[in-house]
């Protein structure tokens, strides 16, 4: 049936046009967008996925902003301590020098004063954006992921830096909790008595017997002769050890007995006895140590000094406060992170010879037994009063605390500057060690943030990014299809004027 009133051939041909134009309109969104799914209407899900990860992708973009300032950071760190450590290698070749008398220690004192000025000039200087890692003891957070869950919470994670203070500052003494109990001094006292040995002679002996004495390694004999006495035997030894000259060691003696005294520092003397027999008489002879007899054929000397035995147990925090009291006058260290009791008595052992007083010598060992660290006290001068004591909660003291003492002027000062100067040396080795393995990270990380950067970003383009070949393969055929459906809307339109052929 023919109708003027309703054409149903020209609205199946306007609605089929209206499809393809649609399509056509799509297609060419995708050409002139580059993308498949340029907006929510397009395709909900994925277009809220893209969107998620394309907010990760810029802050990603900015951690990796992040990550490079933090490694230009870390680097001029790095770079100074490094700097500092030859610094303090060549003032240990001066310290070296100074250990000579025959030289002029004023003049080394002074190459000393300017290097000890230029590594405070390095420290000062070693800042990258106004934040320097060698002062100051606050660890330094970096920005280096965003890591999201499965719920879609999103957390954000840091690479910590420690700061590596390589400044000369004594830091704070704590007022917290006691740690005297960490410590344990030898004596109430740092006398400046010798230590004493007594070899009594003893009275049974017969013509042609020997008497042996080692002292400190050198062998001294003595023949028995009809007639003499065990005086005539002490009276011997007693010259002969004085006639030896060996340092800090002499000898006296009264009657059978004789004592030998040394005022070596840090140095066990070691004394052994033996006899050969002649005859049918026998030499007796024992040593004391001046506290009873000991019934011994040899034993040692004690070395003259007093210590500070450290925990082997206890934990050394930041902050952790030692002080040693010797007569009226105390020396402070205050512990850093991540230090131990080892660090503790090399400390002390600075502080107390950053404070020039020549008749305190000291030296810090550690028990080959127990592991225990020690901070061993010689004392020349008068017998001084001899404590430890400490509290937490201080502020630390510096990497290089001690090192603006240095003085080489006199054979102490000479002396101590060569001990301390390994443990400067051996801070800012760590201190580079550490900032070196930090920069090695963070270069690692920044390098990972970029690939993940990339992929992501392939990601949100393999979801949204429109198909530049298919689309062009589509465009083509829908610009036929919309020439057709035109023409078949302008055929469906004629329709009605193929009426007007009925009424002629």
């Amino acid at each position: 049936m023919s109708s003027i009133l309703t054409n149903s051939s020209a609205m199946v041909a306007l609605q089929t046009l209206k499809s393809i134009n649609s399509n056509l309109a799509k297609t060419q969104s995708e050409i002139s967008t580059g993308k498949a799914v340029a907006s929510a209407k397009d395709n909900s899900a994925v277009w809220a996925i893209s969107k998620v990860m394309e907010a990760d992708v810029n802050g990603f973009t900015a951690i990796s902003d992040s990550l490079s300032l933090g490694e230009s950071t870390v680097a001029v760190a790095r770079q100074a301590t490094e700097t500092v450590t030859d610094l303090l290698t060549q003032m240990k070749g001066k310290i070296v020098a100074a250990q000579e008398e025959n030289v002029d220690r004023e003049k080394i004192q002074t190459d000393i004063a300017a290097l000890r000025n230029q590594i405070a000039s390095v420290v000062g200087a070693a800042q990258f954006n106004g934040l320097n890692m060698v002062q100051g003891s606050d660890d330094v957070n970096i920005l280096s992921s965003l890591d999201r869950a499965s719920d879609g919470s999103v957390t954000a994670s840091n690479i910590t830096v420690a700061r590596q203070d390589m400044t000369t500052g004594q830091g704070t003494f704590g007022t917290g909790a006691s740690l005297a109990a960490n410590g344990t001094a030898s004596a109430a006292a740092v006398a400046n008595t010798a230590n004493t040995a007594i070899v009594s002679v003893g009275n049974t002996w017969a013509n042609n017997d020997v008497a042996n004495l080692t002292v400190a390694g050198v062998e001294l004999a003595y023949t028995f002769q009809t007639g003499d006495s065990v005086s005539d035997v002490a009276a011997y030894f007693e010259g002969a050890i004085n006639g030896l000259g060996l340092e800090g060691i002499s000898a006296s003696s009264s009657g059978g007995d004789l004592t030998i005294s040394t005022t070596r520092a840090f140095e066990e003397v070691a004394i052994a006895t033996a006899e050969t027999t002649a005859g049918d008489g026998d030499v007796l002879i024992t040593t004391l140590n001046g506290t009873g007899s000991l019934s011994l054929t040899s034993g040692d000397i004690a070395e003259r000094a007093e210590s500070i035995a450290f925990s082997t147990s206890a934990a050394v925090n930041e902050g952790d406060s030692y002080k040693v009291t010797i007569g009226s006058a105390s020396y402070d260290y205050i512990a850093g992170a991540g230090e131990s009791m080892e660090d503790v008595a090399k400390g002390l052992k600075i502080a107390v010879d950053s404070a020039g007083n020549a008749d305190l010598t000291t030296r810090v060992v550690q028990d080959s037994t127990t592991g225990a660290w020690s901070l061993k006290v010689d004392n020349n001068g008068s017998s001084a009063a001899f404590s430890l004591s400490g509290n937490a909660d201080g502020e630390a003291s510096g990497g290089l605390f001690g090192l603006s003492s240095i003085d080489v002027t006199t054979s102490a000062g000479a002396t101590a500057a060569l001990d301390n100067i390994e443990t400067f040396i051996d801070n800012a080795i760590d201190a580079s060690a550490s900032f070196g393995s930090a920069q090695g990270r963070i270069e690692t990380q920044n390098d990972f943030i970029g690939k993940l950067t990339d992929s992501l970003k392939s990601g949100i383009g393999s979801l949204v990014d429109a198909d530049m070949e298919a689309a062009s393969a589509r465009l083509q055929a829908l610009q036929v299809q919309q020439q057709l459906g035109t023409q078949a809307l302008s055929i469906a339109n004629q329709a009605p004027q193929n009426i007007l052929s009925l009424f002629r």
